[in-house]
């Protein structure tokens, strides 16, 4: 088995690539990645990297197709990854979660690649109403991130037939602990406030619906897409990722956090506007074509791993906010200190010189 995983070096790659060499210890595994947040490594004695044949650096905007030859899947994870982000950098989202995703599936199905992984997001459904979104209702998306996934979809499943077959997995919003730990979502943004502070400060009214998905059951659900038979979902199947059991509304998840974070309080804004996105997910197809790949953590455990990890690594700065724990912040700082562009493209990269980029981006650093 031949495995590329584009966009392996953020927040969820370091969970998959462990899940996959654990599933294919003879395994060919490359990661490719334009390395923005590769050296925000958490809690971890080594560089996840290592568990890889193979690392490559490269925009996905400049993708050297010829590379694709060779490789049995596909794992699409590259993405300007949350609302801020997208809002900042509308045009470069679309970019990078869309068009660039749309065009490497082109160019892999041309190589004969057999399958094609997508990360989606059930963001996709936004202002929902009070029932479960299952994947056949509409969809509603609020954001520029959102929208990127919903166009990535649509362009995606023409590409599908019986020799490419093509998974979205719709996740619900990740949380848990990562190598490359971010703390710009919602779970995780509250046990670290609960550790820093012992408050955790719900700036809605704590009504929302939130599905949620530890990051390490991302992995597991991406081993079963890669692998994913016709006859189980079709050629093209968008399916809703994570469990019935994992839908809460924001004010639970608070008070999940304080049950665990000694001495933690919690305060609701109750004179704030309504939050407009809020949402329950139906997983119920996704439990019964992945029985074997089920999420296996809950949320109490996933606190629990957060709490300690976090107290062991010393995080006691209340203005994490505007440490490199959040996304947006790197970016900008990486901007503001002149290595990226208004683009975000490495100003050090000669990018209008194809050639002479992809012999750069080329090279491995883990082999």
């Amino acid at each position: 088995m031949k495995i590329l995983i584009i966009g392996n070096m953020g927040y969820v790659g370091p969970g998959v690539v462990k899940q996959l060499r654990q599933t294919y210890p003879q395994g060919e595994l490359v990661g490719y990645d334009i390395g923005y947040f590769a050296n925000q490594l958490t809690n971890t004695e080594f560089l996840p990297e290592v568990k890889l044949n193979q690392q490559l650096f490269g925009d996905v905007r400049e993708f050297p197709y010829e590379i694709l030859s060779g490789f049995d899947s596909v794992v699409y994870l590259a993405a300007i990854s949350n609302d801020p982000m997208g809002a900042k950098y509308e045009e470069i989202t679309l970019d990078v979660n869309y068009r660039s995703c749309i065009k490497i599936a082109e160019k892999a199905k041309e190589a004969k690649v057999k399958s094609f992984v997508f990360a989606s997001s059930c963001s996709i459904y936004g202002a929902a109403d009070q029932y479960a979104k299952k994947e056949t209702d509409t969809k509603n998306p609020l954001t520029a991130y959102a929208r990127s996934k919903v166009f990535a979809e649509q362009d995606l499943e023409p590409l599908a037939d019986a020799n490419f077959t093509v998974t979205c997995l719709r996740f619900a919003t990740a949380c848990g602990m990562s190598n490359r730990l971010r703390l710009d979502l919602v779970l995780n943004d509250f046990v670290a406030g609960a550790v820093v502070s012992k408050g955790i400060d719900i700036l809605s009214d704590g009504t929302p619906w939130r599905p949620l998905i530890n990051v390490l059951d991302m992995g597991r659900a991406i081993d079963w897409a890669i692998t994913r038979k016709e006859s189980n979902g079709g050629q093209f199947l968008a399916i809703n990722t994570g469990s019935n059991v994992w839908n809460y509304q924001v004010k639970e998840l608070a008070e999940a956090v304080a049950k665990v974070v000694p001495g933690c309080k919690v305060t609701v804004n109750q004179d704030a506007p309504p939050d407009k996105r809020s949402y329950k997910v139906n997983f119920d197809l996704f439990k019964e074509l992945a029985p074997n790949h089920q999420p296996i953590f809950d949320l109490q455990s996933t606190i629990e791993d957060l709490f300690k990890s976090l107290t062991n690594i010393g995080l006691k700065d209340p203005k994490f906010r505007d440490s490199k724990y959040m996304r947006l912040k790197i970016l900008a700082s990486l901007q503001e200190n002149g290595h990226l562009s208004e683009n975000l493209m490495w100003n050090f990269l000669k990018t209008s010189e194809n050639d002479i980029h992809r012999n750069e981006v080329a090279g491995s650093v883990c082999n």
